[in-house]
């Protein structure tokens, strides 16, 4: 009798884990939000350093999701998982000792590190599970609802933590789990790889993430440096000549890690776009208020969480809908319909002035949540279906990896614009309060760096109350203007896809061959004769 484990046994682990461990990954993308506020106190950090709590994790996450599909297509998939599993949990645990904001980013670099093997091969490792197309649509959309609930939720939870045992802790609650699931990845999921086996290309890995390293360092300093000073044009210079490089080696190199004719493929395209526009624009935004709920509203770690329970609830119950709707609908209208509703929700939170309470952003967060969720389940079924099963971790990769650069861009884009509107209209109304020059700078940039109102605290008292309605007012049009600006982008970006995603028929499945499970229930990769998927493919 064989000791391979039954399918549907294999299947509801596989499910299970990936998902857990998809949940972890991208609840720290979030997770961090309301915990900005406390890490800024502790470590004495400016908004350059906040950003890059943020960014430190998504560079390493983005440059390495590609690399991280091929090793897997290459090694194995259940190899390439239990290693990115071990370093996330080693570098979440850093993290959580980390004694400034710069070990702190070092750290959150280890962590995207370890997220970006894991995340690379989470979908890959679901398409081999689940080969038949319902059960595929129902596993996609448990993970859709899985990363709509974990970006969304990230802010409630963290707000718990921070409120409680601190901040430190919303990274070490990850330790128990990513151990947990080290054992279960390494009892219960099965191996499995490429027939077609195709190298790393790790010069391509370090030609994306130094420049995009490159791009984010420019676009996070520019406003304390100065737009046209020498520093922030060579970092400039040098994004623009690393990533001239990657594409000139993934066009020449027989084996790339992006195969960049997936881009001349309408579809595929189309789908990029939309996972770029949806993190550039929502979940980045979403730093900000949480700042302005924190720091200019004035509520605590917990209470600004809760703030954003309509956006979770809405992103969590659209992504398994949707999900069961794709053999009904075209993916053109769920992915572009979904950026529609972002665009939507995020012209209707931008309505805040300095007089407005944190009931002005539900409609906004209800709208744009169920839109996240839509788009989060869409895009993922939609990425998994572009690519013949071979390919799975290279196309996957592909989306996923724009969905990091869109957040990594996000918040350094909307930050600059964030900081220097927030600047400016903090000194210009205090220009009338007779303050010192030096006090109104200092006031206006530390309120600029996301202090909110807290900056007037060490104001005298009888400024106090001029000095926080100014605040109040700053912040207030500094997130309006980049929530505008989410708005129009993710509404021009909802167009691009409904032109360009099509149904495509889909690509005849490769056979990828699993050898019988061991005794603890993983299975190695059987190996297969040169020319056997081309041939099966043909019958």
């Amino acid at each position: 009798m064989s000791d391979r484990p039954p399918t549907w046994n294999v299947q509801r682990w596989t499910l299970a884990v990936v998902c857990t461990a998809t949940f972890m990954l991208l609840l720290d993308l979030t997770v961090v939000f309301v915990a900005l506020s406390s890490i800024q106190t502790d470590f004495h950090s400016g908004l350059g350093s906040l950003q890059w709590v943020v960014d430190a994790y998504t560079v390493p996450l983005a440059g390495l999701l590609l690399t991280a599909g091929t090793l897997g297509d290459r090694i194995g998939r259940r190899r390439v998982f239990l290693t990115g599993m071990t370093l996330f949990t080693a570098g979440s645990l850093g993290c959580a000792l980390a004694w400034s904001s710069l070990s702190l980013d070092i750290t959150r670099a280890a962590q995207g590190a370890g997220g970006a093997l894991l995340f690379g091969v989470a979908l890959p490792l679901l398409g081999e599970a689940f080969p038949q197309a319902r059960e595929r649509a129902g596993a996609i959309g448990a993970f859709g609802a899985t990363m709509a609930a974990a970006t969304a939720v990230g802010p409630l939870v963290g707000g718990y933590l921070v409120q409680g045992p601190g901040w430190r802790w919303i990274f070490l609650v990850n330790v128990p789990i990513g151990l947990a699931m080290l054992a279960a990845g390494r009892l219960r999921l099965r191996e499995s790889r490429s027939a077609a086996v195709r190298g790393t290309d790790a010069p391509g890995a370090v030609l994306l993430t130094a420049g995009l390293f490159a791009l984010l360092l420019a676009v996070i300093r520019g406003n304390d440096e100065g737009w046209a000073s020498a520093p922030i044009l060579a970092l400039f210079a040098t994004a623009a000549l690393l990533l001239t490089a990657l594409l000139v080696r993934e066009s020449r190199t027989a084996e790339p890690m992006l195969d960049l004719r997936l881009f001349t493929r309408p579809s595929f395209l189309g789908v990029a776009v939309a996972v770029f526009a949806m993190m550039a624009t929502l979940v980045a935004a979403m730093n900000y208020a949480a700042l302005y709920v924190a720091n200019t509203l004035g509520y605590g770690p917990s209470a600004t969480g809760l703030r954003f329970l309509p956006l979770t609830v809405a992103s969590f119950v659209a992504a398994p809908v949707t999900a069961a709707l794709a053999d009904r609908v075209p993916p053109r209208l769920t992915i572009g319909g979904s950026l529609a509703l972002t665009a939507a929700g995020l012209a209707l939170t931008a309505r805040l002035d300095g007089g407005s309470g944190w009931t002005a952003l539900v409609a906004g967060f209800v709208v744009a949540g169920v839109g996240l969720g839509a788009g989060s389940a869409a895009t993922s079924n939609a990425a998994l279906s572009l690519a013949e099963p071979s390919r799975t971790g290279m196309a996957t990769g592909t989306v996923n990896t724009m969905r990091q650069i869109g957040l990594a861009t996000g918040v350094a884009v909307l930050g600059s614009v964030f900081q220097r509107r927030v600047t400016d209209a903090m000194s210009d109304r205090l220009a009338a309060t007779g303050l010192p020059h030096d006090t109104i700078a200092a006031l206006s940039e530390a309120v600029g760096s996301g202090a909110g109102a807290r900056a007037a605290a060490g104001v005298p008292g009888p400024l106090r109350p001029a000095v926080t309605e100014a605040a109040r007012v700053a912040t207030a049009s500094g997130l309006d203007d980049i929530l505008r600006i989410g708005a129009v982008a993710a509404g021009v970006c909802a167009v691009v896809a409904l032109l360009t995603i099509r149904r495509e028929t889909p690509v005849p499945e490769a056979v990828v061959v699993t050898a019988p499970a061991r005794p603890g229930g993983a299975a190695e990769p059987a190996d297969v004769p040169d020319g056997f998927e081309d041939v099966v493919r043909e019958t």
